[in-house]
């Protein structure tokens, strides 16, 4: 069976770019365009894994993280911050919202696989 990844993001162009990377490497993809609609498919779905655009309309991606990391049902979900957000201190602060993994657009295909094999498959320390 596929495992199922949540990518919370808000830009098409993002968004049909990972999928296309996903569903190439068979995994299948849920997909929200914005924080509060994210929240309502992680708690109903229950993914293996949510990629976290942070800046996102309505609550923004650590709002978001910080919600489902505090209720049992979501909270193991890793959560991977996937944003163009680069500067001095972010990931700290992605890490501290509850962030497990952190990732800067423009993603490379090889760096985003790996996270996904690391935290899929019980590799994460």
């Amino acid at each position: 069976m596929a495992h199922r990844i949540l990518y919370i993001e808000d830009n098409f162009q993002n968004k049909r770019l990972v999928r296309k990377i996903l569903q190439a490497h068979g995994y299948e993809v849920l997909e929200a365009d914005d924080g509060l609609t994210g929240l309502e498919l992680a708690f109903h779905q229950k993914p293996d894994l949510i990629l976290m655009d942070i800046s996102l309309p309505g609550i923004d991606g650590i709002e978001a993280t910080r919600r489902l990391k505090a209720y049992p049902e979501t909270g193991n979900i890793p959560v991977i911050a996937l944003t163009a957000n680069a500067m001095r201190g972010d990931r700290e602060r992605f890490l501290a919202a509850g962030c497990d993994d952190y990732l800067a657009k423009p993603i490379s295909t090889a760096e985003l696989l790996g996270l996904l094999h690391k935290y899929l498959n019980g590799n994460a320390s």
